[in-house]
Order: structure tokens, then C-alpha cells, then sequence
């Protein structure tokens, strides 16, 4: 199989992470799920034909045993692969041997001219470890061309079964849209979350403005995950059947997670998705609660603020001087800094909405009331 060189641009990669989540966005707000659809989309066979074309994953999509055909080639060129690296050190081992002995025949004739004794006998040796080298590599560079023939083969077959499925995916998404029934699509629906974000519940309308800012911010950082599948989907392709392992592919995505994990921080308090220790605060009164967060809010606030001043010192001297990775791929690091601080601000401003909730609830036992789902009477 031939070797990929591909290298992911920096601006390629600072780009997408803005604008594929924008994008993502725009098209999940152009759906309209009121509408019933297909029980098979074309666009997610066309995606899984991209993102898993090779493992066969588009048509399993469709309920296709030709899904097994794909992953009978897929799993051959694995094993063959593995084949054309072993025959690859094996030629490289004979050329090696081939120059050596090479080099022997050179040292070898040179003691004949000069008349050393058993400089005869010395450079003869040195002839037929020559001839057996020479003789090692053709057969390493047949058994080569053998197993990357075989590797090419499998190669094309593979590329010419996408190709066809490419053209055919809308027919064959019609086809077994008439085998599937027909039954509409009411979309995903979290009645607690919802109910606990109505705008009803928010006493001010700061809460639900910085409520809105960290939903975007997660549903935003939240597309990045699909960045992922692409990225390491090409990495294992590169790698184990084109041989050409990337330099970039793990860095580029740990770092993307990193940044995912700072900005969406706003957003998993806004839900009470953090981890914490809730062994008595389960069996306070909801104003209980209010108050126990309160008193905890001191130390969360020191905490935020001494992040967003130390988060923001880091980008500073980060893009002062244009740090990047030590890596070869060299990514600059001032962004990732960056979200340090757009991080810790997101989860400050979130911190402020929740405190402005807990003391309407400590001051208000009828919002308390209405919390816990009891009405007061009158």
C-alpha cells in the first residue's frame, strides 16, 4: 500500500474546531423534528460511509450482509499489512547485508594488492557472503513485492466497493426504507432537565441569560467529540493499512479534550453534573441546600477567581513569546491557555446565577416550595 505524508495544518485545525460546531449547530436547528422522517437518513449513511466505510459500519446501518465483506477485507488487510512490515524490515536486513558484505569484497582486494598473506583466501570468503546476501535480497524484495501486490489488491477492492456504495447509498437507503416502518421521530426528550430549566424556575434574568451563554458553550464544545471520530478514524486507517502513522492525531485531539473539559465546566454546573460528595446534603430540605451552598460558594468563588487571574497570566506570557508544543507537528499552545481563562469565567458567571438561586430560595420559602414541586396554599 502506498505511504500518506498528510500533516494537519494549524490553521486547519483552529479553524475546524470554530467551525464545524458552528455548522453542527445550524443544521440541528434546521431539522424539524415535528416532521416525521424516514427510519433510515441518507446523511448518516453518507457520514457512516465516511467515518466507517472501511469496517463496513454503513451497512450494518443498513442491515446488509455485505457489511461482511468489508470487514473480511478490512481484517485481511490488516493481517497483510502486518506482512508487508515484516518483509519491509526483512529487505531493509538484506540491503544492509548486501552493503556489508560489499564493503568486506572492497577490504578484501585491497589486502590482495598490497601482497598480504591469507588476503587470497580472505577476499574468497568475502565473495560468497556477497553472493549469499545478493541472493537474500531477491528473495526479500519478491517476497516484498508479493505481500504489497496482495496489499494494493485488497486495497482496490476495497476502494471500488465505497466507490459503489457511494453512488448507490440513496437507492439503497430507499430500499430498505420500504422494509423499515414508517414511524415518526419525536426527537430526544429529558423531562427532569427540562422542567428544571424553564425559565420559570430562573428568579432573574441574569440567571437565564448566563443559563443560555453556557447551554451554547456546551452544546457547542459537545461537536468536538465528533471532530474526534473523524481524527483517530483517519489515524487508524493511516497507521495500520497505509503503514504511515501521523504525528499529530493524539496531540491535537488530548488537547482539543482539554479545552472541551475547561469550557464545558459552566455548562455541567448549570446541570449539577460535577462530582461531589452528597451523603448528608441529599437529606437536607431543598432551602437547606440553598444554605449549605451558600456557606461552600465562599471557597468555590477563591477558587474561580485565583483560576481566571493565573489562567489568564498563562495565555499572557504564552502569546508574548508564540509558544508551541515541542512536538514536531509544533501546535501553538496561547489558544489552549486561552481556555483556561474563558473556562474559568463561563464556570464563574455560572457560580453567580446559581448563588443569585440559592438566596432567592433561602429568602423565599414559597420558591423553595415550588422547587420541591409543593404548591403553598391559598
Amino acid at each position: 500500500m502506498p505511504e500518506i505524508s498528510f500533516v494537519l495544518p494549524h490553521w486547519l485545525y483552529w479553524s475546524g474546531l470554530i467551525l464545524f460546531p458552528l455548522f453542527a449547530m445550524m443544521l440541528f436547528r434546521r431539522a424539524s423534528p415535528e416532521e416525521p422522517g424516514e427510519p433510515l437518513s441518507l446523511s448518516l449513511g453518507y457520514f457512516l460511509l465516511v467515518v466507517g466505510g472501511f469496517f463496513g459500519v454503513h451497512r450494518l446501518y443498513l442491515k446488509s450482509y455485505w457489511a461482511l465483506a468489508f470487514i473480511a477485507i478490512f481484517t485481511s488487510l490488516l493481517v497483510v499489512n502486518v506482512e508487508v512490515r515484516s518483509m519491509r524490515d526483512d529487505l531493509s536486513a538484506a540491503q544492509n547485508g548486501v552493503k556489508l558484505a560489499e564493503f568486506k569484497v572492497q577490504r578484501a582486494e585491497k589486502a590482495v594488492n598490497k601482497g598480504r598473506r591469507n588476503a587470497e583466501q580472505r577476499l574468497s570468503d568475502a565473495r560468497k557472503r556477497l553472493t549469499n546476501a545478493t541472493a537474500s535480497l531477491e528473495v526479500a524484495q519478491q517476497g516484498s513485492e508479493h505481500w504489497n501486490n496482495f496489499a494494493q489488491a485488497l486495497g482496490a477492492g476495497m476502494l471500488l466497493l465505497l466507490l459503489a456504495d457511494l453512488l448507490w447509498m440513496p437507492k439503497l437507503i430507499q430500499m430498505r426504507n420500504r422494509v423499515e416502518k414508517r414511524r415518526p421521530d419525536d426527537g430526544f426528550h429529558c423531562p427532569s432537565v427540562e422542567a428544571e430549566h424553564q425559565d420559570s424556575l430562573e428568579p432573574f434574568l441574569v440567571n437565564r441569560v448566563i443559563s443560555h451563554i453556557n447551554g451554547l458553550a456546551g452544546e457547542f464544545v459537545a461537536y468536538w467529540s465528533v471532530i474526534a471520530v473523524f481524527v483517530y478514524y483517519y489515524e487508524v486507517i493511516a497507521r495500520y493499512v497505509f503503514n504511515s502513522p501521523t504525528n499529530w492525531a493524539h496531540e491535537s485531539m488530548f488537547l482539543m479534550f482539554g479545552m472541551q473539559y475547561l469550557i464545558a465546566g459552566g455548562f455541567v454546573l448549570r446541570e449539577g453534573a460535577h462530582v461531589r460528595v452528597d451523603v448528608i446534603y441529599n437529606k437536607l430540605s431543598n432551602r437547606g441546600k440553598a444554605m449549605v451552598d451558600l456557606f461552600t460558594s465562599i471557597f468555590f468563588f477563591i477558587f474561580m477567581f485565583t483560576l481566571l487571574v493565573t489562567g489568564w497570566t498563562f495565555f499572557y506570557d504564552s502569546y508574548e513569546v508564540n509558544e508551541v508544543s515541542i512536538s514536531e507537528w509544533g501546535i501553538q499552545y496561547w489558544p489552549i491557555k486561552l481556555a483556561l481563562s474563558l473556562g474559568a469565567l463561563l464556570l464563574l458567571i455560572q457560580g453567580v446565577a446559581q448563588l443569585l438561586k440559592d438566596i432567592s430560595v433561602v429568602i423565599k420559602p414559597d420558591a423553595a416550595k415550588l422547587d420541591a414541586g409543593v404548591r403553598p396554599e391559598g
